[in-house]
């Protein structure tokens, strides 16, 4: 049968009646190997024993949920377009230490009963005062982002220097640009 249910499921049809029988003892026996999967390798036991290969697996899937939510839960990173050797390793270690510190900000902030999607979007409603262009001086913030900062045992500085950096957080990219092809 396509849904595997002859091993413990009786079907009888007779006189336009369907009949369902189950087999307790064989569902009983199936139901043993219920979540149980198999890993192959092709590594010896003394590189590796079924513990530490068990661990790997389950530590792969680790990895792909912390890719997957730093990329679209709760960083939403945008999709880079890398090409180079370097350059995919270099993306990989960005969202790996994003990761780390979204980590690091969940056991900081377990107490104050919110997820740390919610911290960063509070986080950002901190303001500064920017004098003449520049950023001079951090704003007292409020009570909620003050507990944020508390719990994540970070102090800001009330004055940062006063360098006439500009930063442009939206740039428009000419649009004929040399090829990065090399």
């Amino acid at each position: 049968m396509q849904l595997k249910l002859d091993g413990w499921l009786r079907i009888e049809v007779a006189d336009r009646h369907i009949r369902l029988e189950q087999d307790d003892e064989a569902l009983a026996e199936l139901s043993k190997l219920d979540g149980c999967y198999v890993i192959r390798t092709d590594l010896p036991v003394a590189v590796a024993d079924k513990q530490q290969v068990h661990a790997r697996y389950k530590s792969l899937a680790e990895v792909e949920q912390a890719f997957r939510r730093s990329k679209t839960v709760e960083l939403e990173m945008r999709l880079v377009h890398v090409r180079g050797e370097s350059s995919t390793r270099g993306h990989i270690l960005v969202v790996m230490l994003a990761y780390l510190l979204m980590q690091e900000l969940g056991k900081r902030w377990a107490g104050l009963d919110l997820t740390v999607s919610e911290g960063l979007d509070r986080l950002n409603t901190y303001c500064a005062v920017k004098v003449g262009g520049v950023l001079q001086m951090l704003l007292e913030p409020r009570q909620d982002v003050q507990e944020l900062l508390t719990a994540a045992k970070l102090q800001l500085p009330s004055i940062l220097p006063g360098k006439a950096a500009r930063v442009a957080t939206k740039k428009t990219l000419p649009k004929s640009r040399p090829s990065r092809k090399k």
